[in-house]
């Protein structure tokens, strides 16, 4: 959730203006849920970003306290938000949650607000402000880089890049990727390299995030991580981190356009769901029967209704199982994304 209405927010419909909290690809639903995803992810640390987390401030304090209950003082969790809901008593909250890092996103456009930058330096935490490179926009940049000159501990500026929602808007305001292949923007870059240049001669601590290091280096790096977690016996992992397991499939879960609401329609229906997993369970049963398998060799999906296994044994199966069969390759994420799948049957 959010008040303001950046036209290039990045964020997917699926989360833009939801009430909903995420920890990585994962909807959780409560605390726990929040842990798992952790451990899985062999987690750190964490980002609390938004949206604007101080719009919830009782479940991001609670969120907060519990992480550092779990893993200790050592796990670093650091905070982004805009200047909207600032105040001393949000901060103090934040604080005394254990919160060890914020980091604010100032509007260009509203510099009165900037002055609550400074209340966090009422509390021992580092304070950084963090922004988009937006092209045409280098004198409101060097304007907040004077503004907060020796008064905060780092600035990290963001290449601007495109993504499906803000596509729209940012072509509407004449920006352009830089190429094909690339979501950043096209003169963010180049603008980001003056002001870290402006940013050396004041001896400001600066740093400069491209979206190739976000997108293909931490990302990337956080699913090697998660991979070396939900890698199964019958797995095949590549050096990307991609699983590449065999799939069984029930008649009704099928991979196709609409698949996933389709799936979700199941779930919420019981007795459909149930029938399903009766089916698949029977099938996994007579498929550990007829080859003599282990029994962590073939397993039930209860999340996306399927039967994973080798690849291997999916070959053999697939000339005797009615049921169709595909070799998937997914990210080792919570909601377990295709980037391949081929039906063999």
């Amino acid at each position: 959730m959010c008040r303001r209405n950046c036209y290039y927010c990045p964020l997917s419909d699926k989360r833009k203006n939801k009430d909903k909290a995420w920890a990585n690809e994962r909807l959780i639903k409560n605390k726990d849920e929040m842990i798992e995803e952790a451990l899985d992810s062999k987690a750190t640390g964490a980002g609390i970003t938004g949206g604007d987390p101080l719009i919830s401030l009782k479940r991001t304090v609670d969120y907060a306290k519990y992480l550092k209950k779990k893993f200790g003082e050592s796990f670093h969790i650091h905070i982004y938000f805009p200047l909207d809901l600032v105040n001393k008593t949000n901060l103090e909250k934040l604080y005394k949650s254990g919160i060890d890092e914020v980091r604010f996103h100032p509007d260009f456009e509203n510099k009165k607000e900037w002055s609550r930058i400074f209340l966090a330096k009422k509390f021992d935490w580092s304070i950084g402000v963090e922004i988009p490179v937006i092209p045409g926009k280098e004198k409101e940049i060097k304007h907040l880089i004077d503004f907060i000159d020796g008064k905060i501990d780092f600035l990290n500026l963001n290449e601007l890049e495109g993504s499906d929602t803000n596509a729209n808007k940012l072509l509407e305001k004449g920006f352009t990727t830089k190429n094909r292949t690339s979501y950043g923007v096209k003169g963010s870059e180049e603008l980001a390299v003056k002001l870290l240049n402006y940013c050396l001669r004041k001896k400001i601590n600066v740093h400069y995030c491209t979206g190739k290091l976000k997108d293909r280096i931490q990302l990337g790096n956080r699913i090697k991580i998660r991979a070396s977690s939900e890698k199964k016996k019958y797995d095949k992992v590549t050096n990307e981190g991609i699983l590449i397991r065999g799939a069984i499939y029930h008649d009704k879960t099928i991979p196709s356009f609409g698949y996933k609401k389709r799936i979700e329609q199941i779930k919420n229906n019981k007795k459909e769901y149930k029938e399903i997993i009766k089916d698949l369970e029977k099938i996994i049963k007579e498929i550990k029967s007829r080859n003599n398998l282990k029994p962590e060799s073939i397993e039930l999906d209860k999340e996306k209704l399927r039967i994973l296994t080798s690849l291997p044994i999916i070959k053999k199966v697939s000339k005797t199982i009615k049921n169709k069969c595909a070799i998937v390759e997914e990210y080792p994420t919570s909601d377990k994304m295709e980037v391949e799948l081929d039906f063999i049957n």
